[in-house]
């Protein structure tokens, strides 16, 4: 009973700093939107324990806590997974950038050298 407590307070809580994030913009929706459907299936299999004995034993899971762990562990490897895909997508277009704007303090550089060419010579 006390687990199922704590279990369920924490999700509470957790949803509670999710929908916070996201009134800020602190968390994009896409993110958000993922948590909260996790926080959504977490809550009530927290407070009601057995349905989750019971979803894994129509699964053919041994116990609930078996298939916590396990569709835990896979939820996080695919978070895993998507990071990293948003990480390279971010390094490519921080690479671009770095070189579009290296183009562009070149061309700078240069019309500066020609205007002060310019003026040294009217001078």
């Amino acid at each position: 009973m006390k687990l199922t407590l704590v279990t369920g307070l924490t999700g509470l809580i957790l949803l509670a700093t999710i929908v916070e994030l996201l009134r800020r913009r602190q968390l994009r929706e896409k993110y958000g939107m993922l948590w909260l459907c996790v926080l959504v299936i977490v809550i009530p299999l927290s407070l009601f324990p057995r349905l989750l004995d019971n979803v894994a034993e129509l699964l053919g899971v041994q116990s609930g806590v078996s298939l916590v762990l396990f569709l835990g562990i896979v939820f996080l490897l695919l978070v895993c997974v998507h990071l990293s895909w948003e990480v390279s997508a971010l390094e490519e277009e921080t690479r671009t950038l770095a070189e579009d704007f290296a183009l562009l303090r070149a061309e700078i550089d240069a019309d500066r050298a020609a205007r002060d060419e310019l003026v040294s010579h009217d001078g």
